[in-house]
C-alpha cells in the first residue's frame, strides 16, 4: 500500500462516520429484485418484470402524495413567489441534479411554446420563462459526465445557488434522494439564509436520516424548511437512486408544476379551455400513473423491451457501439444514458476528437446542425457551467485542496461541454459499422421524422442500416398511434427492433405522465442491460465508480461484504485499486471496476494486475 493511497483512506475514515450510509433505506437491497442477476441470465422479460414490479413502489407512494392535499399548499406558495416576482430554484446532484435541469427545461418549453403561439399578457411568456433556474452539483457540465466530488462540499452548493442571486422573493426546492447531499444541503441553508421558501425533497426515513446524518438532522429540524418526504423504499439496484427515488421525485414535481401553471393560465387568458381545474390533477395523474405502469408490465412490451435488451447486450458484448438519435426526449435520454457510467463503470460520453479516451458505449444525436444549437435546444437555454477563479476556489476549500479543484474546474468549463457535439456536426466522430447499433426515440408529435423520408430519425436510421448496423426504435404515444406506427414498420424495415410504449390520453399542460413512463422504460432498458453484461450481482452494482464520499462508503461497504475484510481493511484496499486505476479513469479510459479488483485480491490473493486479468477473463 502507497503512503498516497494510506493517506487519503485515514482521510476518509476521520470523516466517515457522516458518510457510513447503510443503514439508509435507498441503501438496502429490495426483496422483489434480490434475484434479479439470476433472473436476467434466464429470462430477459422476467427481470424486466420484476423492475417494474418495484416500480410499484412509485405508484403507492404517489397515491399516499395524493391523498394528502399536500400539493395544494405547496402550488399556493409557488403561485404567490411567481405573481410576487419571484423565481423558482431546483437544486441536486448526480440523479436529482439532472431531474432538476430536467424539470427547468419542461418549464422553459412549456413557456416558448405559449410565445410561439402569441399569447399576449402580463407578464409575459418570456418573462414566465426565465422564472425557473437548476443548479446542479458541477454545473451543467455534470449532465453529461459526473463531476468528481462536488456534491461532498456544502460551501460549493451555496456558492453554485448564490452566484444566480437567490432572493427573498423565491422558492427553492433541494432535491436528495438519500436527504443527506453536502452539496443540496448547502442550497437549501443558502435559500434559508436570504429569506426564500426552502422545500427539502428526500427519500429515506426522518428518524434513521436524524439517527445516522448530522447534516440531514440539522436540516430536518429546522421549522422554516418545509420538509417533502417521498421515501418508497429500498431501490430496484440496491443504493442506485436514480431508480424508484428520482422516480417518484419527478412526480411529485411535475404535479405541483401542472397545478400551477393551470392556475396561471387561466389568469393569463381567461378565454382559453374551462377544463384547467388545478385541484383535479393529482388524482388525475394517480389514475394516468397507474394505467401507464400497467401497460409496462404487459406482457406484449415486455417482450418488445427485452429485444431491445437483447439488442444493446449484444453490441455492448462485442465492443461495438450504440448511438441515440432523439429530439423531444433528449434530455430524458441523455440523462438515463449519462446516469450508466458512474453507476456500471461503463465509458462516459467521449468528447469528439480526443483520441485518448476510450470510446463511449453509447451517445446522443439531436436534428440541429451544430452543436451549441443542439444544446440549447436540449435544455431550453444556454448552457450554464462552472467557470470560478482561483480566488474563488481558494475561498471555499482548504489550502491542500485548492490546485486539485482547479484542476476539475477547467475540466467543467462551458468550451469543455461544448466538446461533446450532440449537434449533427457531430456524426462524422462516430461513424456507424456492422455491429454497431441506432436507436431512434421518439414520442407522436414528432412521428413525421420517422414517417418522412426526408425525417431526421428516418434518415438516420435507414443510413445505419445501409452502413451494417442494426436499427431499433423507441416510440412513445396513444393507443391509437400505435398501430400506424406498427404498420409503417412492417413495410419499411422488418429488422428494426421495436418497442411501441402506450401512453394514456390526458388533457395536462406539461404531459408529465408520458415522462415518468419513459423515465421508467428507459431505467429499465438500461438496467437490465447491464445487468445481463455482469455489472450487477444480485441486486447489488458491483461496477459502482467511487466517485465521491457517499459511493466510497457504498464500495468499501461491497467490498467488506463479499470478503471478511472490516470497514477499516477494506476501505485502506478499496484507496490502493483506486490509486491503480486513477490515471485511467482521469484519462477517460477503460478500467476494471474497483469492487471487483479488490474482492479477488482477497479472495484469490493476486496483485492488482492479476486480479484484473482474472477478473476480465471471467466476463
Amino acid at each position: 500500500m502507497s503512503e498516497t493511497s494510506n493517506r487519503r483512506s485515514q482521510d476518509f475514515l476521520r470523516i466517515s462516520d457522516q458518510f457510513q450510509l447503510g443503514a439508509l433505506t435507498t441503501e438496502s437491497s429490495h426483496p422483489v429484485t434480490a434475484n434479479l442477476s439470476e433472473t436476467a441470465r434466464r429470462d430477459i422479460g422476467a427481470a424486466l418484470g420484476l423492475l417494474f414490479d418495484a416500480d410499484g413502489d412509485v405508484v403507492r407512494k404517489y397515491r399516499e402524495f395524493a391523498a394528502s392535499d399536500r400539493a395544494q399548499g405547496i402550488k399556493e406558495a409557488v403561485l404567490r413567489a411567481l405573481k410576487n416576482g419571484g423565481r423558482v430554484f431546483f437544486t441536486g446532484c448526480g440523479s436529482t441534479g439532472r431531474l432538476s435541469i430536467q424539470l427547468v427545461s419542461i418549464w422553459r418549453d412549456f413557456w416558448q411554446q405559449q410565445r410561439a403561439r402569441g399569447l399576449a399578457c402580463s407578464p409575459t411568456p418570456e418573462d414566465f420563462e426565465h422564472r425557473a433556474l437548476s443548479v446542479m452539483a458541477g454545473g451543467d457540465f455534470a449532465l453529461i459526465k459526473s463531476v468528481e466530488g462536488f456534491e461532498d462540499f456544502t460551501e460549493f452548493g451555496r456558492k453554485q445557488i448564490g452566484d444566480l442571486g437567490v432572493g427573498a422573493k423565491d422558492v427553492v426546492f433541494a432535491i436528495t434522494e438519500g436527504g443527506e447531499t453536502s452539496f443540496v444541503i448547502g442550497t437549501a441553508w443558502k435559500g434559508l439564509e436570504v429569506g426564500a421558501k426552502v422545500y427539502f425533497v428526500y427519500n429515506n426515513p426522518d428518524d434513521v436520516l436524524c439517527q445516522q446524518v448530522t447534516r440531514s438532522r440539522e436540516v430536518l429540524q429546522e421549522p422554516r424548511i418545509e420538509k417533502i418526504n417521498l421515501t418508497t423504499g429500498p431501490m430496484s439496484i440496491t443504493g442506485s437512486t436514480r431508480m424508484q427515488a428520482t422516480t417518484i421525485q419527478l412526480c411529485v414535481l411535475l404535479t405541483v408544476l401542472e397545478m400551477v401553471f393551470r392556475d396561471l393560465m387561466k389568469e393569463l387568458e381567461p378565454q382559453g379551455p374551462d377544463a384547467l381545474d388545478s385541484t383535479t390533477v393529482p388524482a388525475e395523474f394517480l389514475k394516468r400513473l397507474v394505467e401507464i405502469h400497467e401497460s409496462l408490465k404487459s406482457p406484449g412490451l415486455l417482450s418488445q423491451l427485452a429485444g431491445a435488451v437483447a439488442l444493446e447486450e449484444t453490441v455492448y458484448r462485442s465492443r461495438h457501439k450504440n448511438n441515440y438519435f432523439a429530439d423531444r426526449f433528449g434530455i430524458d435520454v441523455l440523462t438515463d444514458t449519462t446516469e450508466r457510467s458512474p453507476t456500471y463503470c461503463t465509458p462516459p460520453f467521449r468528447k469528439c476528437n480526443d483520441t485518448t479516451a476510450t470510446e463511449s458505449w453509447a451517445f446522443l444525436f439531436l436534428p440541429y446542425r451544430d452543436t451549441p444549437q443542439a444544446w440549447e435546444r436540449l435544455i431550453k437555454r444556454q448552457p450554464k457551467c462552472v467557470e470560478w477563479t482561483e480566488q474563488e476556489v481558494r475561498a471555499l476549500v482548504s489550502g491542500d485542496k485548492v490546485a486539485r479543484t482547479c484542476e476539475i474546474v477547467r475540466k467543467i468549463s462551458t468550451a469543455e461541454l461544448m466538446r461533446f457535439q450532440v449537434g449533427l456536426d457531430g456524426l462524422k466522430c462516430r461513424p456507424l459499422g456492422k455491429g454497431d447499433s441506432a436507436v431512434g426515440i421518439i414520442a407522436e408529435a414528432e412521428k413525421a421524422s420517422l414517417l418522412s423520408a426526408d425525417g431526421f430519425h428516418r434518415r438516420q436510421l435507414e443510413a445505419a442500416q445501409k452502413a451494417g448496423a442494426s436499427i431499433g426504435l423507441i416510440y412513445v404515444g396513444r393507443q391509437e398511434s400505435l398501430g400506424e406506427i406498427s404498420g409503417f414498420l412492417a413495410k419499411w424495415s422488418s429488422e428494426c427492433v421495436a418497442v411501441l410504449a402506450p401512453v394514456p390520453k390526458t388533457d395536462f399542460l406539461l404531459d408529465g405522465v408520458t415522462r415518468v413512463g419513459l423515465k421508467m422504460l428507459l431505467n429499465a432498458l438500461s438496467t437490465c442491460t447491464m445487468v445481463r453484461l455482469g455489472r450487477v450481482m444480485g441486486n447489488y452494482m458491483i461496477w459502482v465508480v467511487p466517485s465521491n464520499l457517499k459511493l466510497i462508503d457504498r464500495s468499501t461497504r461491497y467490498i467488506q461484504r463479499l470478503t471478511d475484510l472490516d470497514y477499516q481493511a477494506a476501505n485502506r484496499l478499496l484507496f490502493e485499486v483506486i490509486e491503480y486505476v486513477e490515471p485511467r479513469m482521469k484519462a477517460d479510459q477503460a478500467y476494471p471496476p474497483v469492487v471487483g479488483v479488490s474482492v479477488l485480491r482477497v479472495r484469490h490473493k493476486l496483485d492488482n494486475p492479476e486480479a484484473e486479468k482474472r477478473l476480465l477473463a471471467e466476463l
